[in-house]
């Protein structure tokens, strides 16, 4: 047998994870927020930074199928279409989390 060890589980922190959810929650309002997803099987880079320091990957949605095509299927998908909308929506999240974060860190 030639075992060999991929990618860890990818495990978000509770302190993480909440503060992110709090974030998103103040810019979009609970309704427009999925506050748990489902589980995925896939691999991911980040969970080797998640093993080191403690922190949460997230997913920005992309819209369902119902909503004009966007979402219908994950990324790396040759089906995949990205909502362009998602780019404000998407910085604007980030820099809220950075300015929510800093002043905790001081």
């Amino acid at each position: 047998m030639d075992y060999q060890r991929g990618y860890p589980v990818l495990v978000n922190r509770p302190h993480e994870t909440d503060f992110a959810r709090d974030v998103a929650e103040e810019l979009l309002g609970p309704d427009r927020l999925t506050r748990q997803g489902k589980a995925l099987t896939g691999s991911e880079d980040f969970a080797f930074f998640l093993e080191q320091v403690p922190g949460c990957y997230l997913l920005i949605g992309n819209g369902d199928a119902e909503s004009g095509g966007h979402g219908a299927c994950m990324v790396h998908n040759p089906g995949y279409d990205f909502n362009d909308d998602n780019v404000a929506i998407g910085s604007a999240y980030w820099a809220l989390l950075v300015q929510r974060f800093l002043p905790a860190q001081a």
